[in-house]
């Protein structure tokens, strides 16, 4: 039974004749070695890998947005994405009521029903008396942990650099993405993370391919293990090291949703990506 679970969901739910985009999976243990890892598709087999990891104090990490309240344009959460982590090139995604992408609001109903509350404070968090599930998002995670080393722009694993021609650009992601796992591999992190303890997570250290599918593959794997790191480092550190996006007293917020809770994101913060007080 895993302390930490990590999921880097796939947004959109697919059609009759498309299978949804791989959703990349994570379980760490509290000494941060990774229990399992791997891949599912679609909300279904999603909820049932988390099932058979369940534990009575599992706390799970999920990027994908899963309380949507907003009728229409963005949740105050993503906006202050942009606004405190905007300077190290990071934004979020927008979300509302009428997106298509609305596989996180379907993961946190089929994880309500199976006993998983969802948190989004330091104290819920670390009152719980069952698994717990809450948002969060790897870059604000990669840019915010000052350990990795990424003080002036986040890493580019993902996305092409459109500004170079796209086999430049292939190539300097597959570059991005070695060296952040290098850097994951060789830094020393509080609460610990070993990404050899498991083969498809050990896999992730030889060297990239520009094949743009294989290189998704890998980077959900890679992110779902970013979220399982996100949910130890929240509960090791706290408030002193993560801010709740979205909850501020007195700053713009969406309303809850009809179980009374709040769409906010949860995310690792330098002093800098704070807000003024």
């Amino acid at each position: 039974m895993s302390a930490y679970l990590g999921v880097d969901l796939a947004w959109g739910l697919g059609t009759e004749r498309r299978a949804p985009n791989e959703t990349g999976l994570a379980a760490l243990d509290t000494d941060g070695r990774i229990l399992d890892a791997g891949w599912a598709r679609g909300v279904d087999a999603v909820t049932t890998w988390i099932a058979e990891h369940l534990g009575p104090r599992t706390l799970i990490a999920v990027d994908a947005s899963l309380v949507v309240t907003n009728a229409t344009g963005i949740r105050e959460a993503e906006r202050q994405v942009g606004q405190r982590y905007g300077r190290w090139k990071v934004a979020a995604n927008p979300t509302n009521a009428a997106s298509a992408a609305s596989a996180g609001t379907q993961l946190l109903g089929r994880l309500t029903a199976l006993g998983v509350t969802y948190v989004s404070d330091r104290a819920s968090m670390r009152d719980r008396t069952g698994p717990a599930v809450f948002e969060c998002y790897p870059y604000t995670t990669l840019v915010g942990v000052e350990e990795f080393g990424y003080d002036d722009e986040r890493p580019r694993y993902k996305r092409l650099d459109t500004s170079v021609p796209p086999a430049v650009a292939r190539q300097r992601r597959a570059v991005a993405f070695d060296d952040l796992v290098q850097r994951i591999r060789t830094t020393p992190l509080d609460p610990p993370l070993d990404l050899d303890g498991h083969p498809a997570t050990r896999e992730l250290a030889t060297p990239s391919v520009l094949h743009g599918p294989t290189h998704k593959h890998r980077e959900d794997l890679l992110d779902g293990v970013l979220c399982a790191w996100t949910a130890a480092f929240w509960e090791r550190h706290g408030d002193r090291r993560v801010q709740v996006l979205g909850s501020d007293p007195g700053l713009p917020s969406d309303a809850p949703d009809a179980a009374g809770r709040r769409p906010v994101v949860v995310a690792p913060a330098r002093p800098s990506q704070r807000p003024a007080r």
